[in-house]
């Protein structure tokens, strides 16, 4: 079997609003083989960037489009072709958009892999740790503390036993802060885990000060609130806090998750298959976060693809901890290019059981997002 195509495919919704919500748009990686095995993966990042990368013709030997390294070659060589295209994109592709780019065609090569053998990727990677996965409904913040507490108490009706949410109005001031987080529990009650994530709003000062008033309310973990390169702020935050410093998902390959977890000293590694080198990259990562004695999470604000591909390797890994699952409840992009809809039962997400990533695109949702 050859590779004989690299695909790709922006998506975006008609709208989209300023806000830092990724399903709003996509960019979709399709692999064709000469055996008319096709895989799926997907690239969360700038999308037009990524395509380029992608797209891009030769230029020489150490900058060259991905699509240009992989196509005849053979794709069950995923190891190979990870490190190929590592090598002949190095000039630009050790950090960031290049390795988010590396992820889609990673992914659709474990896609193929999984539907030539028949088997479902998770069991490519040795996996089976579960039958199903605890998740948490990933939300923005409302716009308000009230607003907010009302969003928590329609999540914890919908039976989620972990809610997280994020972002704007978090950091405008103290008050504020403390307000979210209050309204969030009251919402939620007493029993479900409350996940915070502030978006890189603070110093390490702050951070602090904001866990400890925080921690008053329960919460799981306290996620993002610093730049992603203080790695000294997070070391500072870690050993200062009984909290759970949760970071990750601003990094690109393993080098810079052991800049996290050895400068930063984070409690819980976040990793995103879509932009930390796809299926191939991320076992790495894991296996490196537990021979530190650290749990991981996935992380995945997109659309099913993802949410289905962190499945797999959570299910792969025996550190994995919980799932992330976007359960905004405005319709968007996300609920409609597959056909696969994803829903938590009990705050639970089976593990898929179908050949390769198990999730399929609507053709007909693809043409009519497709830029």
């Amino acid at each position: 079997m050859k590779i004989t195509r690299v695909e790709t495919i922006y998506l975006r919704q008609p709208e989209v609003k300023f806000q830092c919500d990724s399903g709003q748009d996509a960019l979709i990686v399709k692999v064709h083989t000469d055996a008319g095995i096709t895989g799926i993966g997907e690239v969360d990042s700038n999308p037009l960037g990524a395509r380029g990368i992608i797209d891009g013709p030769f230029s020489h030997t150490t900058a060259a489009g991905l699509a240009s390294l992989v196509v005849g070659e053979d794709p069950f060589e995923t190891e190979k072709l990870w490190h190929k295209m590592y090598r002949g994109n190095i000039y630009g592709g050790r950090r960031g958009v290049a390795i988010h780019a590396m992820s889609g065609i990673d992914m659709a090569l474990w896609d193929i892999k999984g539907k030539a053998l028949g088997l479902p990727v998770w069991k490519l990677l040795g996996g089976g740790f579960h039958q199903k996965i605890r998740c948490y409904a990933s939300s923005l913040f409302g716009h308000t503390p009230e607003e907010t507490g009302n969003l928590a108490r329609r999540y914890a009706d919908q039976g989620f036993t972990a809610v997280k949410f994020g972002w704007d109005p978090m950091g405008q001031d103290a008050k504020t802060d403390v307000a979210l987080v209050r309204e969030a529990r009251k919402g939620l009650g007493e029993g479900p885990d409350l996940l915070i994530d502030a978006g890189l709003v603070w110093d390490s000062k702050t951070a602090l000060q904001r866990a400890i008033a925080f921690s008053e309310h329960d919460i799981f973990w306290l996620e993002e609130p610093l730049r992603p390169d203080d790695y000294e702020g997070y070391r500072k935050l870690s050993e200062a806090t009984s909290v759970r410093i949760a970071a990750g998902e601003e990094e690109s390959n393993r080098a810079s998750f052991l800049d996290l977890m050895d400068k930063g000293r984070v409690d819980v590694v976040q990793v995103d298959l879509t932009r930390c080198g796809g299926f191939t990259e991320a076992m790495k990562i894991a296996s490196l976060a537990w021979d530190r004695g650290l749990p991981v999470a996935n992380h995945g604000f997109t659309t099913y693809i993802n949410v289905t591909a962190a499945l797999h390797w959570l299910n792969s890994i025996p550190n994995a901890l919980i799932c992330e699952f976007v359960a905004e409840e405005e319709t968007n992009l996300r609920e409609s290019i597959t056909k696969q809809k994803l829903r938590a039962k009990d705050g639970y997400l089976d593990i898929p059981q179908e050949p390769g990533l198990g999730i399929e695109l609507d053709e007909e949702a693809i043409a009519r997002f497709r830029v």
